[in-house]
């Protein structure tokens, strides 16, 4: 229309997702990353002969760094994803994108349906607002169970959680027991910075979740994510209305 004011906006642009790389970041990228390949294939040496050892794909950028690391590397290690059934679009958009870039087709555990059929018809298709046990039975239902049989006869499964994400992941190791599965839980980039997992990610040129760039540092189910502002933690946009000390989904709570 002539002499229309346009409303169209251009879309946000986090500056998180595209940090200056310096020297010193490149350098420290570079060591980092040496690491972390020598970590997985050590234990994909200790582990991975018999395909007991995999990895927890949930697309965020972390997993997308290791995802890299793994199959660039052609290393022999199982990578699966858990499909809640309300992942974001761009999710699914990453997970077509990672098909066509490695070559390799994923493997995908869904939620049981009759769980989440007697779920919703009891409680509502939006319960997990209501309160935070309804909440955790949300995510029993869609990722716990689902992870339980990803982790079926496996002697170790890989994570990418970083010790520096929130309140419940400080000081987290390398490498632990996970009581609550049975197994060995391996942490590859838990010392590694934001900045770092970003660098990596421009330097390689790996795909990532394009709502990364949209302020959303940590990505989930589509409802119980948003964006941050600029300063918040980055765990705020997940779960937003709980107690940011002691919200997680199920999948990384310590046992004892």
């Amino acid at each position: 229309m002539s002499g229309a004011v346009s409303l169209l906006r251009p879309p946000p642009s986090n500056p998180a997702t595209r940090p200056e790389l310096t020297d010193a970041l490149r350098a420290s990228v570079a060591a980092k990353a040496a690491a972390a390949r020598e970590f997985l294939a050590a234990a994909a040496a200790e582990f991975g002969r018999n395909a007991e050892l995999t990895f927890a794909n949930s697309f965020g950028a972390e997993d997308m760094v290791l995802t890299d690391l793994i199959l660039g590397g052609k290393l022999p290690i199982e990578i699966f994803s858990l499909d809640t059934g309300r992942l974001p679009a761009e999710t699914y958009t990453l997970m077509g994108e990672v098909e066509q870039r490695y070559g390799s087709k994923l493997k995908v555990f869904f939620p049981e349906s009759g769980a989440v059929e007697s779920y919703v018809r009891e409680h509502g298709i939006n319960a997990f607002y209501d309160s935070v046990e309804l909440r955790k039975a949300c995510c029993h239902v869609r990722k716990v169970e689902p992870l339980r049989r990803a982790l079926a006869g496996k002697k170790a499964w890989i994570t990418g959680l970083r010790a520096a994400q929130s309140t419940t992941r400080s000081g987290l190791p390398l490498r632990e027991f996970d009581a609550g599965n049975g197994l060995e839980k391996l942490n590859p980039l838990a010392d590694w910075s934001e900045t770092e997992v970003w660098a990596y990610i421009r330097l390689n040129e790996v795909p990532y979740n394009a709502l990364h760039d949209q302020f959303y540092p940590s990505i989930g189910c589509a409802p119980c994510t948003r964006a941050i502002a600029v300063g918040e933690d980055v765990r705020a946009g997940r779960w937003w209305w709980e107690d940011p000390a002691s919200k997680e989904c199920g999948l990384h709570v310590k046992k004892g």
